[in-house]
């Protein structure tokens, strides 16, 4: 059963009658260029045919009332005065993204919501993001809100910010969005300047799902994101003109990283070569060259590992279980870290092979089932008409 008839099925049980309209909004995987979007670097994301859905339907008052299906739960709250309840923390993406709504002056007035989604949580596929978009396309289209694909991206941003309290960046969002189907997303998080890189037809995206959650704003993220900006005070005072740690060449880290302090060093070290390996990263894709773009990969993972230390013993078992099976071409964790996931580059004709080593293995040697998914590249957020429910 599809995830639009599914989340329609709860929202009938839960609320009772038809919805108005479903929004879907998908998760993704971050092929390369980790921590460098907070640091307005650089991204190459897909989106991956694990997504969110959401049914929503008018009410005649200011209420809101929520259904997770994937938690059981419902929830309410008053559109014009959203509150965090630590006893329903799925609920506080919906409200922060009315909050957000409103405050930009835009009349979000009572609805009924459904939610199913089947984004693993906690694995660094970016559900919070999914939820978000979704929730804020259908709420654009319920209530008429003129906002454009970009402009829903950063006030979906906002609302993590600023209510769930996690200071993410802007890929996540970005790319639920304005994901396309069989494309990479380059986008420079500084300028929102962006383009679509199209994929490969010999190799898959792989994702293996590492059992271990983490919740980001309990985490070490916002540690991560406060020695950046420690580096970058600390550069200024040598390197004029500089914004962010994407304006530090290689060069002129080398040159002055005497003047930073350890782990600030190391954090600092690797957003200045992860962007170089993004932009790398695309010139290699665009002429071809899989194998050198996987060896890029394993850079960035060896990197995250040492320098920015956000990986951990199961991620690195994944990685270097991937890279013992002939066929694949590079692999790497994604997302914050911390836990969560790996994405894998492996030629088409090794995945049976790929998944079944890596899967015994990997239980083998943690005592932790291995989820795999081989992820099909897919469009950003979209609209079910209504005619169609």
């Amino acid at each position: 059963m599809c995830g639009t008839e599914l989340v329609r099925r709860a929202f009938q049980d839960a609320l009772g009658g038809e919805p108005e309209l479903i929004a879907r909004a998908p998760g993704r995987v971050n092929l390369i260029g980790e921590h460098t979007d907070y640091n307005q670097g650089f991204v190459l994301p897909v989106a991956i045919d694990r997504a969110v859905w959401v049914a929503l339907r008018r009410r005649e008052d200011q209420r809101a009332k929520l259904y997770s299906a994937n938690f059981s739960q419902d929830a309410e709250f008053m559109v014009d005065a959203p509150q965090k309840d630590p006893s329903r923390p799925w609920a506080d993406y919906p409200k922060g993204v009315v909050s957000e709504l409103r405050s930009i002056g835009y009349e979000v007035v009572g609805f009924d919501m459904a939610i199913w989604g089947n984004v693993p949580v906690g694995a660094g596929l970016s559900s919070s993001a999914a939820i978000e978009v979704a929730v804020a396309f259908g709420l654009s289209s319920l209530f008429d809100i003129p906002l454009e694909r970009t402009e829903m991206a950063l006030l979906c941003q906002r609302a993590e910010n600023m209510f769930v309290g996690v200071q993410c960046g802007i890929m996540d969002q970005f790319i639920a969005s304005l994901g396309r189907k069989g494309h990479a997303l380059f986008l420079d998080c500084r300028d929102l300047s962006y383009r679509h890189v199209p994929l490969w037809e010999r190799a898959s995206v792989v994702v293996c799902n590492s059992g271990v959650k983490r919740e980001l704003a309990s985490s070490a993220y916002n540690e991560r994101r406060a020695q950046c900006e420690e580096a970058l005070r600390r550069l200024r005072k040598i390197i004029p003109g500089i914004e962010a740690l994407r304006d530090v060449s290689p060069e002129e880290f080398e040159a002055h990283k005497h003047l930073l302090l350890e782990p600030v060093r190391r954090r600092a070290r690797h957003v200045v070569y992860e962007n170089e390996r993004v932009l790398r990263s695309v010139e290699l894709l665009e002429a071809g060259d899989l194998e050198g773009f996987g060896r890029l990969m394993y850079e960035s993972h060896r990197s995250l590992k040492g320098d920015y230390e956000v990986s951990g013993p199961e991620l690195d078992i994944l990685v270097e279980l991937a890279s013992s099976v002939e066929g694949t071409l590079g692999a790497r964790l994604t997302g914050a870290g911390f836990g969560g996931c790996t994405v894998n580059l492996v030629e088409q004709d090794a995945l049976g092979d790929f998944e079944k080593f890596v899967r015994r293995e990997y239980e083998a040697r943690t005592g932790i089932p291995l989820e795999v998914y081989v992820c099909e590249v897919v469009e950003g957020a979209n609209i079910s008409p209504r005619n169609s429910l």
